[in-house]
């Protein structure tokens, strides 16, 4: 029988003793940390607030941002075609991809749906593109090798410039130049103009290499503006 009260009075006596420290204690935790004789990790500041992911935080899922995500599924796409060389198909896709760029550009700018999300996703999706495309033409043999690698080599050396930059916490913005502009255009419609060839047959004599030394000299060139900014910026 004293065991039995002894085991009702002591539960009561230690919720007592919590009760109370957790009255006098300006720490949260305190009291049943010092009750259950520091069993417990220490208590935390007061400061510190956890915060569980709202819906505010998340991307916004506007039109524009499901066109461009649909344009990024459309990568694979268009490698696949590319690789079986069923090249009327990959240039419908490509043709389709690139018209989805403008569209869900023209629809953010003039319908108030921009967002930092697509602000992001954007040219991620048109590099993804453009890039996968160099690469598969490179190997099928459709385009000189050294052309894919001219193209591989300046995205790269970009995006590894932008990393090293926020390594050393000196974020660098790259915003788009005129002459990256011109780079961009410049190879898409050589991209265009080698499925189109391979897909109808069309042929323009000398158009190619000359086509082809206009889109290295600009990926070159906007590669090197892109470095002196970035050069630049690294010292000041």
């Amino acid at each position: 029988m004293l065991s039995g009260r002894r085991a009702v009075w002591m539960p009561a006596a230690l919720l007592l003793r919590m009760r109370t420290e957790e009255k006098t204690s300006s720490w949260p935790g305190q009291a049943r940390h010092a009750a259950t004789g520091g069993i417990l990790s220490p208590p935390q500041s007061p400061d510190i607030e956890l915060r569980l992911p709202t819906r505010h935080h998340l991307p916004t899922m506007t039109i524009p941002n499901l066109i461009t995500i649909a344009r990024l599924i459309m990568v694979p796409i268009v490698i696949v075609m590319i690789m079986q060389q069923r090249w009327a198909a990959a240039f419908i896709l490509f043709v389709v991809a690139g018209v989805s760029d403008g569209v869900d550009g023209f629809i953010a700018r003039h319908f108030d749906m921009k967002s930092e999300f697509g602000a992001y996703i954007d040219p991620i999706a048109d590099k993804a593109l453009l890039v996968s495309i160099y690469v598969a033409l490179a190997v099928v043999g459709a385009i000189p090798s050294w052309l894919a690698i001219v193209v591989v080599s300046r995205d790269a050396m970009i995006v590894a410039a932008v990393l090293l930059s926020w390594v050393m916490s000196r974020p660098v913005e790259i915003k788009p130049i005129l002459l990256s502009k011109l780079n961009t255009a410049a190879q898409i419609g050589f991209a265009a103009f080698a499925l189109a060839a391979n897909a109808y047959g069309v042929e323009l004599a000398g158009f190619e290499d000359i086509a082809m030394l206009a889109v290295a000299t600009l990926t070159v060139a906007s590669a090197g503006a892109y470095l002196g900014g970035w050069l630049r910026h690294m010292a000041a």
